[in-house]
């Protein structure tokens, strides 16, 4: 089914050497190319990931979308990218389940949903869980698309990614590329997802300012968007 189809992975990382390597050893060998992105790492994780076998970037501007725009800028010609975090919270392994879809045409991006899958006990902070609520019930409520999940394991097609044209280069990567999904009326579906407790601590979720700076931006992304849909709905006066 992913036959003359190619493959790039994306991995955004940083200070994640304990478990890089775990997560490209995961990754299906029918991969094309795998890329880490060494989002300013203090350790090993550059060292690990590319003795692993992957490509490595660094980006040193701070920053989830930052770092998966470098990530797709590194990757070369591909027909579908995966992105998946390099803290091994995430199955690699399932990649097919994502990938499937897209390959055989019937779909074009696809969500590994935590909400709707199973999740070991802790492996999302309650603040987690609330923000996904909040933001996917806001997507459902202003762009009529039900999501279920912000969660960053996601494939899209190369070319429905270069039509959402995305630039959030932090905290708003997944919930912009879900509602530029929505507006561009991308076929879009959600698989479970298998999901547990991350090695090491979230540079985001682990601390309060990490979660309060990423759920702020994650709203004004919704907030933005809404006022300019808002914007060009509006009769002429």
């Amino acid at each position: 089914m992913r036959e003359g189809r190619r493959v790039g992975v994306v991995i955004p990382a940083l200070n994640e050497a304990d478990a890089i390597g775990r997560v490209i050893g995961d990754i299906p060998v029918w991969v094309d190319s795998i890329v880490v992105v060494d989002n300013g790492s203090s350790d090993a994780t550059a060292l690990v990931a590319g003795g692993a076998g992957a490509t490595v970037v660094q980006q040193l501007e701070r920053g989830y979308g930052a770092a998966c725009l470098t990530g797709i800028a590194t990757l070369g010609p591909v027909d579908i990218i995966v992105f998946v975090d390099g803290d091994y919270s995430d199955y690699p392994g399932d990649m097919a389940d994502l990938v499937d879809p897209i390959a055989a045409g019937r779909t074009d991006f696809v969500i590994a949903s935590r909400a709707i899958g199973t999740r070991e006990p802790g492996a999302l902070t309650p603040q987690q869980v609330f923000g996904n609520w909040l933001a996917t019930t806001l997507i459902r409520l202003i762009w009529g698309a039900r999501f279920s999940d912000l969660g960053p394991f996601r494939a899209i097609s190369a070319p429905a990614l270069s039509a959402l044209a995305m630039a959030d280069r932090n905290f708003g990567w997944t919930v912009e590329m879900q509602i530029k999904a929505a507006e561009h009326k991308l076929r879009w579906l959600e698989v479970p997802a298998r999901y547990r407790r991350r090695i090491g601590v979230s540079k985001v979720s682990g601390t309060i300012s990490g979660s309060l700076k990423a759920g702020a931006k994650i709203l004004y992304i919704i907030g933005r968007h809404a006022l300019r849909r808002r914007a060009i709905d509006l009769p002429p006066p």
